[in-house]
């Protein structure tokens, strides 16, 4: 897996502080100037939290949790030479996941303010040294063992605006050796971009699982030109679009509790989320990552769609239920 690193600063806030700064929840954006102001005035809140993250990273911890082997999954990313990179290393570490951090001396590491309002959230990415990473670590001897001696390969889609050629190359390579690419469309900006969408228009000919959410498959389609359609035709239309190597390709798009849809060979199937009690609920940061690396645990297994897409479930009920992308000691997923 290879991703943005960044450390989350997360607090619980009130609308004000919402609408001060134009967030909105259930969203994710790049920071900035006008946002840069938000991280301090988290950092001074007595309930401020500081977690390893980024996207990546977090599906990256979840799945090496499920899979105990330790050292299953690698996760690359560039972070600063600083001591916030010293946390996350520390905690990836500690987790089990075998990390390749790219460092750079002249940028420090970078953040994610985490605003919680009840029980949903809104992400601001200020990417410093994540904005760093450059395809020649890829390339990097060592990086290429890891390459080569993995099966299955992810992206999220905010990777694409640091780094797109490094993810072209891992699919290419996937598609090119009979190994799984996977690519995650992560927020709406991503499709309205022109430069990010080119990467995503670039990629998805060799991906071969593509993960989003309801609202991402809604600006897909928009961008598209669909017109008003509902998720499952969204997905139904990608799964079509023209698909290189041997493998199918699979559109999984989750809808918070509402039932995931997948699209795949086969057609669309839809598969009901286990209900939640709302008093259960700590809050939502999080939930997506935790489905996409329960899912690749299973796939990695060899397990069926229907079975990865349970534990996807299954881990995001895990994570709903406590602050931020944590999780108890073991995974008791059955």
């Amino acid at each position: 897996m290879m991703g943005n690193p960044l450390l989350d600063i997360s607090a619980e806030v009130d609308q004000a502080l919402l609408d001060k700064y134009g967030f909105a929840l259930n969203n994710a954006i790049l920071a900035e100037e006008k946002h840069v102001p938000v991280y301090e005035e988290l950092m001074a809140m007595p309930n401020v939290e500081f977690i390893a993250g980024g996207a990546t990273q977090n599906s990256a911890r979840v799945c090496q949790w499920i899979m105990q082997k330790p050292q299953s999954v690698v996760y690359s990313g560039c972070v600063g030479k600083d001591k916030y990179a010293d946390k996350l290393k520390e905690s990836a570490s500690a987790d089990n996941v075998d990390v390749q951090y790219y460092v750079v001396d002249d940028t420090p590491t970078g953040t994610c303010a985490v605003l919680v309002n009840g029980k949903e959230r809104s992400l601001c990415a200020n990417l410093a040294a994540a904005n760093c990473y450059k395809n020649e670590h890829l390339k990097s001897a060592e990086m290429q063992a890891k390459m080569t001696g993995a099966k299955i390969y992810y992206n999220a889609g905010f990777f694409l605006t640091v780094s797109p050629e490094s993810a072209m190359d891992m699919s290419k390579h996937a598609n090119e050796t009979g190994k799984t690419y996977c690519l995650n469309l992560s927020a709406p900006f991503i499709m309205e971009v022109p430069p990010f969408k080119a990467a995503v228009d670039s990629l998805l000919p060799t991906t071969d699982f593509l993960f989003g959410n309801e609202s991402e498959a809604a600006t897909f389609g928009k961008v598209q030109g669909w017109g008003e359609i509902s998720v499952a035709e969204v997905a139904e239309k990608i799964q079509k679009m023209p698909k290189e190597g041997k493998n199918p390709r699979y559109v999984v798009f989750t809808q918070g509790a509402t039932s995931t849809v997948v699209a795949g060979p086969e057609g669309v199937k839809e598969y009901p989320v286990p209900a939640v009690p709302e008093a259960e609920i700590v809050d939502t940061n999080g939930a997506g990552d935790a489905f996409v690396g329960g899912f690749l645990a299973q796939l990695a297994a060899g397990k069926p769609i229907e079975e990865c897409v349970r534990c996807g479930h299954w881990a995001g009920g895990v994570i709903i239920r406590r602050s931020g992308c944590s999780y108890p000691a073991t995974a008791d997923f059955k």
